[in-house]
């Protein structure tokens, strides 16, 4: 039997992509490793968000050579789109696939032909989710946003959503596998339905999906700011199944430097927009993601950044430093920051978002909330780790197999990233 392993970079909706040519493979007859052995053939599923992203990749086609030098590199994903020379660099490469031919590629192994199909999502949908208590099931692709830093737009083509049959289809069979859990994922989420005629919405795809048996929560992954409408936030507010955690990028919290980044919105409004949620659906966590260093950021832009993150509280905040991609408006922005006062920027944001975690997490001190567990923790074989509706990890004390039960617990204590808790389920 013919041995394969994947490895997969980036997104939620990377993670979902390689999920589904995994299905792919296993339906082919292929035998999946994913210990230290080398295999007959391997799926490199890239990122190119940033250039560690694309240092990562090319890494990855590397260590596949060095664990099987005859082996069938196949390499796919958002580095595939636009940087196939960088790729055709490195020495094993068997086949270099297109993002819209994803789900095609046991059978361009077989015959090594090219598609001319137009660009459109596959409805084969999945099944499973290898590896996983959660399972990402992605509803939507591609940005028409095209803020002034982001190459995804041209890696990733137009927005587009996959049919509201097809999604309940797909997460129908995820239930039936015992997921208890699914997060709605897409490059720009809220974008969803915008392209039907009908201009079906997010939450009608969340009221369809509470219905069905056995799908305990339903979680969104990342959410632009203009995208979280009333409708969503009242539906949050009152579904039973819905997580209350919205994940909403804020990039810097400058007016002047959002409006560089081509960002739909100034800092008051997104204040004014965390406040609304917060007003609708009291205890909700914020997560989001800011960067560090975009061409032209002083020390008062930062500053503003700063002042917002303490502002809001976040449960997270994904820092990382502003990368330049070619073919992006930002790339020819010629007023770059020294990358030391990147490194201090990040580390003084980076302290205040620990801060603000803390905070958030403390008000749940003594007090019973659910939590999905996902399995052994990785600090201590003796304890269970799983995650609060509200996003927060928690790590629980018992002799008793909790692997993938939603149970209810007491925080007694926080540390470090995680609660402690105790299970007080009978």
């Amino acid at each position: 039997m013919k041995t394969v392993k994947f490895y997969t970079l980036g997104c939620k909706v990377n993670q979902y992509d390689t999920q589904s040519i995994r299905e792919g493979f296993l339906d082919a007859g292929f035998n999946e490793i994913d210990n230290g052995s080398g295999a007959d053939i391997y799926v490199i599923n890239t990122c190119t968000v940033t250039q560690r992203a694309d240092s990562e990749s090319l890494s990855l086609i590397r260590k596949a050579r060095r664990q099987n030098p005859k082996a069938k590199i196949i390499v796919t994903g958002c580095l595939a789109e636009l940087d196939k020379d960088k790729i055709k660099e490195q020495d094993g490469v068997s086949l270099i696939v297109r993002n819209k031919d994803k789900n095609r590629i046991v059978k361009l192994l077989k015959y090594k032909n090219q598609s001319n199909e137009p660009l459109k999502l596959s409805n084969r949908g999945i099944s499973n989710f290898s590896g996983h208590t959660r399972a990402f099931l992605k509803i939507q692709d591609g940005c028409n946003n095209f803020c002034s830093y982001c190459k995804v737009p041209f890696v990733r083509g137009p927005s587009r959503s996959k049919p509201l049959k097809a999604i309940i289809k797909e997460a129908r069979k995820l239930a039936e596998n015992n997921f208890k859990e699914i997060v709605l994922s897409g490059i720009c989420l809220g974008a969803y339905g915008k392209d039907f005629p009908d201009r079906v919405n997010l939450t009608e795809v969340i009221g369809e999906l509470e219905n069905i048996e056995g799908l305990l929560r339903i979680r969104l992954s990342s959410i632009e700011a203009g995208d979280v409408s009333e409708e969503l936030i009242k539906k949050m507010a009152e579904s039973e199944k819905l997580c209350p955690h919205l994940h909403i990028p804020i990039q810097s919290g400058d007016s002047g430097i959002l409006k560089k980044m081509n960002r739909r919105y100034t800092r008051k409004d997104y204040i004014n927009l965390i406040g609304k949620i917060r007003k609708g659906i009291p205890g909700i966590a914020i997560t989001t993601d800011v960067l560090v260093g975009f061409p032209g950021e002083t020390e008062n832009n930062f500053r503003n950044t700063l002042s917002l993150i303490k502002e809001i509280q976040p449960l997270r905040t994904h820092i990382f430093p502003y990368s330049k991609r070619e073919g992006t408006i930002a790339a020819d922005f010629k007023e770059s920051i020294n990358p030391v006062i990147i490194r201090e920027r990040i580390d003084i944001l980076r302290d205040a978002a620990r801060g603000c975690a803390l905070e958030y997490k403390r008000q749940f001190l003594n007090k019973k909330i659910q939590v999905l567990v996902e399995g052994r923790a990785r600090e201590s074989r003796s304890l269970w780790e799983g995650y609060a509706d509200n996003y927060i990890k928690v790590m629980i004390s018992s002799r008793l197999n909790l692997k993938n039960r939603l149970i209810t617990v007491k925080f007694k204590k926080i540390v470090k990233d995680s609660a402690l808790a105790i299970f007080v389920d009978r």
